[in-house]
């Protein structure tokens, strides 16, 4: 498949260190529209540098980015999001005319062509014109959403050796098979397994990612190109309007196990299967899972891989530093929401003198109140509260002037909301973080070619987890 997707020589080299038993570092994501949210690249790039440092350290290791193909729900990746010259422009392709087929046999349509056409139109200089290249020979009619996100990756990460998988294999499915078979075999006692550990984590304040009931099974079945559930009860298993026996369903999987594919909690476990995964990073939420997937972990493969949080980052390009810089705010200031935002940039925007007057009245109040703490305490000390709750109420007065009076200043030429604007929307898309709203590919331009690279030695594995704020050009 990598050499399909059109991968180099460093991705050829980790798969036979794979093959010569190095271990698997491993993240993954869905195969969203241009390679979907920047923390999709995020996750590459921290499996990348984990990988680097533990084969440094002595212990082989290669990094692999396991494609969510299977994943038939397109309305989540059929869009993304371009912060282009301070404002948000979506890009959408319509739903498929087909439901429920998986991701990685969907066809972008001609309708990839005017979304290709917009970014050029979004584009200049030569950075951007080889961004466009690159997206016209990965993205065509033709080309799947897993396709079209393999082929991306893979002309951004092969030189720096990342693997993908991509499950829709037959290969791989024939090699799963006997994880396919278990899931059905004991599928009473799995199922008896997750409902006991739902009860648990409810019962300490926690719920559960995916829902699981009486008739839940672990498994979809690949019916006419959709995707069905599989369903049981009265010892029947139900799927596309059929019902067919344990033994009959049990020798398909045997026969065609390319026609079955996981759920949700299987799949972390039928990767881990495949692969010899030492470390998986994963979002917050993502991770979330596997404190229902332990229990298919314990019963199936009797092991499980060290679990840790993807590096993010925030990244901040001059325009919005030099707003940072005047009005004194922080880029977590942006996320408190825009009108608390606003409120802080208000509070600034006032003539230097105007300021220090401020400032003066805040320093007399202080001043004030602290000497009347003083003379009180001698008479009762039981008043010391309400002395300081008036503090409080009057500061919070001056504050609120001070702020309608940055309004009032600002309220003929609105800069502050432009500025605002431009914050929120870089900082705070759709009132979410960066990574998880926006598509990652303009800030690529702005960070060059050697830009994964700096961002790949920030997701080091002593500080895994961690949130960067890192500015760019």
């Amino acid at each position: 498949d990598n050499l399909s997707f059109g991968s180099g020589p460093e991705t050829e080299n980790n798969l036979r260190r794979l093959e010569n038993g190095a271990v698997a570092v491993v993240s993954g994501q869905q195969v969203g529209l241009f390679g979907g949210p920047a923390y999709a690249f995020y996750k590459a790039l921290t499996a990348i540098e984990s990988a680097r440092e533990l084969s440094l350290s002595g212990v082989e290791a290669v990094p692999i980015f396991w494609m969510a193909t299977e994943d038939h729900d397109i309305d989540e990746i059929r869009h993304t999001t371009w912060f282009y010259e301070g404002k948000l422009h979506k890009l959408v392709l319509p739903p498929p005319a087909e439901e429920a087929r998986p991701a990685g046999r969907v066809p972008l349509g001609v309708e990839i062509e005017a979304l290709l056409q917009e970014i050029e139109d979004s584009l200049t200089g030569p950075s951007g014109f080889e961004l466009l290249e690159i997206l016209r020979s990965c993205y065509t009619p033709q080309d799947t959403y897993g396709s079209s996100f393999a082929k991306l990756f893979s002309k951004l990460f092969s030189p720096h050796g990342l693997i993908l998988l991509d499950p829709l294999n037959p290969s791989l499915h024939a090699i799963a098979a006997p994880v396919l078979r278990q899931a059905l075999e004991q599928r009473d006692e799995l199922n008896e397994g997750l409902l006991q550990r739902d009860r648990e984590l409810e019962k300490a304040g926690y719920a559960p990612q995916v829902k699981v009931t009486s008739k839940s099974t672990l498994l979809f079945a690949f019916e006419d190109g959709k995707r069905e559930v599989i369903s049981a009860a009265n010892g029947k298993f139900s799927f596309g309007g059929k019902s067919v026996a344990r033994t009959e369903l049990l020798e398909r999987v045997s026969a065609e196990p390319e026609s079955f594919s996981p759920n949700a909690l299987l799949r972390p476990l039928t990767q881990d299967f495949l692969l010899p995964t030492v470390v998986y990073y994963g979002g917050p939420a993502e991770i979330a899972y596997f404190a229902q997937s332990q229990v298919l972990y314990q019963k199936l493969l009797g092991r499980m891989p060290v679990l840790l949080p993807r590096a993010d980052y925030t990244l901040v390009d001059p325009k919005a530093v030099r707003i940072l810089e005047k009005y004194g705010l922080k880029v977590e200031d942006a996320w408190l929401g825009p009108q608390a935002l606003q409120k802080k940039m208000y509070s600034t925007n006032l003539p230097k003198k105007l300021t220090r007057s401020f400032e003066g009245s805040l320093g007399q109040i202080e001043k004030s109140i602290a000497s009347l703490h003083k003379s009180i305490r001698d008479v009762d000390p039981t008043i010391q509260g309400t002395i300081a709750r008036a503090e409080k109420r009057i500061k919070y007065q001056v504050e609120k002037l001070r702020a309608k009076t940055g309004a009032a200043l600002d309220r003929h030429e609105k800069i502050i909301g432009q500025h605002a604007e431009f914050l929120e929307n870089l900082l705070y898309p759709h009132k979410g973080l960066q990574s998880r709203d926006l598509s990652f590919l303009p800030f690529l331009l702005r960070l060059g070619s050697g830009g994964l690279g700096e961002l790949q030695k920030l997701a080091c594995a002593k500080t895994t987890g961690q949130h960067y704020i890192v500015s760019i050009p």
